[in-house]
């Protein structure tokens, strides 16, 4: 009886370590194979494939910087912005600063947003432009949801993100929601500074701008105008921090995002670049790649469909 045990326990054991064998085997004739896929490929072959894919996320590749961007017709445009998006960010693995700025202009309450921090495995940072189409008291702010602006109303806007002085990247276009996130890094928001700057189309806008600035602490000294276009740094920011509330989830979500940076760098180390560590796992490990650009504003899409923000 106890052989008949024995052996049973033996076999199962046997064919246990032959099933990780082939597993094995399988996924290091599969990695193997990915690596040569990528290495075969010529640049414009990569960046035409990646932006392909990277499409239907809402993002597109800057080859020249190394650097994840959002497009102008993102799908992430329908959902505006809420409040509730920045309260729950730790929890969708975003440890962020922000800095929200309400103002007037032409009878509507807009806002310019700022963030920068660490985003998943990314380091990065955004500039939104989003408006209600009425005047908000301050107190409706943090229930209201504000809207996308429509291209007419898109700004000029330029960002440059530093990592304790030293520049990341740079970035500037004509746009609704600029991005740029720098993929297997990581960072505290606190070691991050983003110099800002955008142009508005008059006097007026210009103005209502530059007064919520002033209003929300930010000195004469720190911000700089020239004819219609406004500049400011945004290291520490003004404005009541969420995170600050949940300092210790904030703590295990950093810990969390470190360990991830590690594995990311540790899986894609045949490589350097963005472009071809992505490539690489979507031929590899398909479904890591689609998760990896699941990042920022998919938390818009489940909060709307409840059905809660609400001018």
């Amino acid at each position: 009886m106890y052989l008949e045990a024995g052996f049973v326990i033996c076999f199962l054991a046997c064919v246990l370590i032959a099933g990780c064998l082939l597993i094995f085997i399988t996924f290091g004739r599969r990695r193997i194979r990915s690596i040569q896929k990528v290495r075969e490929m010529n640049a414009c072959g990569k960046l035409h494939l990646f932006n392909l894919l990277a499409e239907p996320f809402g993002f597109s590749y800057l080859m020249l910087q190394d650097l994840i961007t959002t497009r102008e017709d993102a799908w992430q445009r329908d959902f505006g912005y809420h409040a509730f998006f920045d309260r729950s960010a730790s929890h969708f693995h975003m440890v962020l600063d922000c800095e929200p700025v309400y103002f007037y202009y032409a009878g509507e309450t807009w806002l310019i947003e700022f963030w920068k921090g660490q985003y998943g495995i990314n380091v990065g940072g955004e500039i939104g432009i989003y408006h209600a189409d009425s005047i908000l008291e301050p107190e409706q702010y943090d229930h209201a949801l504000f809207q996308s602006v429509p291209d007419e109303k898109m700004l000029p806007l330029s960002m440059e993100l530093f990592y304790k002085g030293s520049l990341l990247f740079g970035i500037r276009r004509r746009h609704w929601w600029l991005t740029g996130f720098r993929m297997g890094r990581y960072c505290e928001p606190e070691d991050l500074t983003m110099k800002a700057s955008l142009t508005f189309p008059d006097v007026a806008m210009l103005n209502s701008f530059v007064k919520s600035l002033l209003y929300m602490g930010y000195s004469q000294n720190e911000v700089h105008v020239r004819e219609f276009t406004v500049s400011f740094s945004f290291a520490v920011p003004y404005t009541l921090q969420y995170r600050k509330h949940f300092v210790y989830y904030s703590r295990w979500t950093q810990w969390k995002n470190r360990v991830l940076c590690k594995i990311y760098q540790w899986a894609t180390k045949p490589f350097t670049c963005t472009l071809d560590q992505m490539l690489y796992l979507y031929y590899c490990l398909p479904f890591v790649f689609r998760y990896m650009l699941h990042f920022r504003k998919n938390k818009e899409q489940k909060y709307n469909r409840k059905g809660r923000g609400s001018v």
